[in-house]
């Protein structure tokens, strides 16, 4: 059983906040085409490591809310160094396993010679291309997305591909910086922060459905969906 506040009552009040309704977005409250920030390249991998990001971020509290259970599949989605991977995989054990995904080798390599430096054996990366992250379908039980979704140059097809990959009571949760005036990301460059309303757009269409909507981080939105339930297997 999740431990977030599930509540209809909660989730719509978190919606409201955000300028929404539970309902779908009508055509006239669609968001403007956006287009996707440039990708980090891993000579930027230090910022991934910095030392305020455990403060800023609040990592272990996210790594909570998920619930996390040994045995469990787990993905670090554009995981670069696997901030986030390193730190899910003694939750998952025994049996259970972290995938590593990043478009770019050079990150998993760092990913690899921090988990080892760490005595971590339950992560295995995955090279990803910018439609597919290639993981394995029907299997996940997690996937984490920190502050990359906004990066996808090809977002649907990746959507589709992680809507493959979820077991049927598979979940993700999407963090990105806020780009809402309330609480905004503003040390973070406007491409690089999303709106609720874009994120419901995409999400949506995608089909996926938000299940809740969490705003007790400093200055990052925490989406957890999972599949619409008529697109269930």
């Amino acid at each position: 059983m999740l431990r977030f506040r599930r509540a209809t009552a909660l989730l719509a009040a978190a919606l409201a906040a955000a300028g929404l309704g539970a309902a779908p977005l009508r055509a006239q409250e669609q968001p403007a085409p956006r287009v996707p920030a440039p990708v980090m390249s891993y000579h930027g991998a230090e910022w991934l490591e910095r030392p305020g990001r455990m403060e800023e971020e609040q990592p272990l509290e996210v790594i909570a809310a998920m619930d996390l259970k040994p045995g469990m599949i787990v993905v670090d989605l554009g995981c670069g160094t696997g901030y986030y991977a390193r730190k899910m995989a003694p939750k998952v054990l025994p049996g259970g396993t972290v995938y590593g995904e990043d478009i770019q080798p050079e990150m998993l390599d760092l990913m690899q010679q921090l988990s080892a430096k760490e005595k971590i054996e339950n992560i295995v990366p995955i090279l990803g291309d910018e439609t597919d992250p290639k993981l394995p379908k029907g299997k996940v039980d997690w996937i984490i997305m920190a502050d990359v979704y906004h990066e996808f140059q090809h977002p649907e097809p990746m959507l589709a591909k992680m809507l493959e990959s979820l077991s049927p009571t598979g979940k993700v949760c999407l963090l990105e910086y806020r780009a809402e005036k309330f609480r905004q990301a503003s040390h973070i460059k406007p491409e690089h922060r999303m709106t609720v309303k874009q994120v419901l757009a995409e999400w949506n269409a995608a089909g996926f459905e938000l299940v809740d909507l969490q705003e007790f981080l400093p200055v990052q939105h925490m989406f957890i969906f999972q599949r619409r339930p008529e697109r269930a297997n």
